[in-house]
C-alpha cells in the first residue's frame, strides 16, 4: 500500500493556480489546511485570489514561458517559502491548429508551449528538490494528458510536451526512489476538462470534479492518478495502441 500524503499542515507551490483546474484546486486544498503559493501569468486573477483566501494564499505573477522569471521565481521561493513540501506542476498552453499551414507566428508558438509545459515543470521540480528533501516527506505532483499516450492530429506539439513529462515524471520517481528522497512524485493523467485550454468539445469534464479526483489520488499516494475517461484510454491503449490513436486522432 503506498503511503498517503497528508495536505494538513503543509505549503503547496502550484503553478496555474487562478485560472480552471488550478483555482478549483485552490478551492479545495485551502480547506484541507493548507497553504497556498499562487503561480500564475495575470496580476487581477492572483489578486482575486488573495482576496477570496487572505493569509491563506501567496502570489507570484510570472511567466513560465521565459528562464528569467523561472529563475526569478526559484530564487524567491529560497528566501521566502522554504518550508515548502509540495509542487503541483498544473500550468500549461495548448495551441490548436495544422503545423502544414503556414503562420507567421508558428515558430514562437512552437518555443512557447515547449517552455511552458515541459521546460518550465522540469526546472521547478529540479530547483525545488534541495526544499522538498528537507522536509519529512513531500511531494511533486506533474498534470499531463490522456493526450500525451495517444496523441490528436490539431495539438501536436502540446501532446508531444505532455509525452516529455510523462517520461520525465517517471525518471525523477525513479531517482528520488533510488537516493531515498522522501518525495512523492506523481502524475495526474487529466481528460478533456472544461477550460479554456482546450478546444470546442461537447462533454467536457467540469474543473471541480477534475480537482477532486486529483487531490484524492494525490492523498491516496498513488504514482499515477488517472482522471475520468483516461482510465478507458489506459485499458484500450494496453490491449491496442492502434485503437487507442484512432480514437484520439480526430479529436
Amino acid at each position: 500500500m503506498p503511503a498517503r500524503f497528508d495536505f494538513q499542515g503543509r505549503k503547496v507551490v502550484l503553478t496555474g493556480a487562478a485560472r480552471g483546474i488550478g483555482l478549483e484546486l485552490t478551492r479545495l486544498l485551502v480547506p484541507r489546511g493548507a497553504r497556498i503559493v499562487a503561480v500564475g501569468r495575470g496580476d487581477g486573477a492572483l489578486q482575486a485570489l488573495r482576496d477570496e483566501f487572505p493569509g491563506k494564499v501567496d502570489t507570484r505573477a510570472a511567466n513560465l514561458s521565459q528562464a528569467r522569471d523561472i529563475a526569478d521565481l526559484v530564487d524567491w521561493m529560497a528566501v521566502d517559502h522554504r518550508d515548502c513540501s509540495a509542487l503541483i506542476n498544473n500550468a500549461a498552453v495548448m495551441n490548436h491548429g495544422m503545423l502544414t499551414g503556414m503562420s507567421d507566428t508558428r515558430l514562437q508558438d512552437i518555443a512557447t508551449e515547449i517552455a511552458t509545459n515541459l521546460t518550465a515543470p522540469l526546472k521547478l521540480a529540479a530547483a525545488m528538490l534541495p526544499l522538498l528533501s528537507a522536509r519529512g516527506s513531500a511531494l511533486i505532483a506533474n498534470v499531463t494528458t490522456g493526450l500525451a499516450i495517444a496523441p490528436k492530429r490539431d495539438a501536436a506539439v502540446y501532446c508531444a510536451t505532455k509525452a516529455g513529462l510523462r517520461s520525465f515524471t517517471r525518471s525523477l520517481r525513479d531517482q528520488c526512489r533510488h537516493a531515498g528522497l522522501p518525495i512523492q512524485v506523481s502524475e495526474v493523467v487529466m481528460t478533456l476538462v472544461d477550460t479554456t485550454l482546450s478546444s470546442d468539445a461537447p462533454r467536457k469534464y467540469p474543473p471541480g470534479r477534475a480537482a477532486s479526483d486529483m487531490l484524492r489520488g494525490l492523498e491516496n499516494g498513488l504514482d499515477e492518478v488517472w482522471i475520468e475517461k483516461t482510465r478507458l484510454l489506459r485499458i484500450v491503449h494496453r490491449l491496442s495502441p492502434n485503437l487507442a490513436y484512432r480514437i484520439m486522432r480526430g479529436r
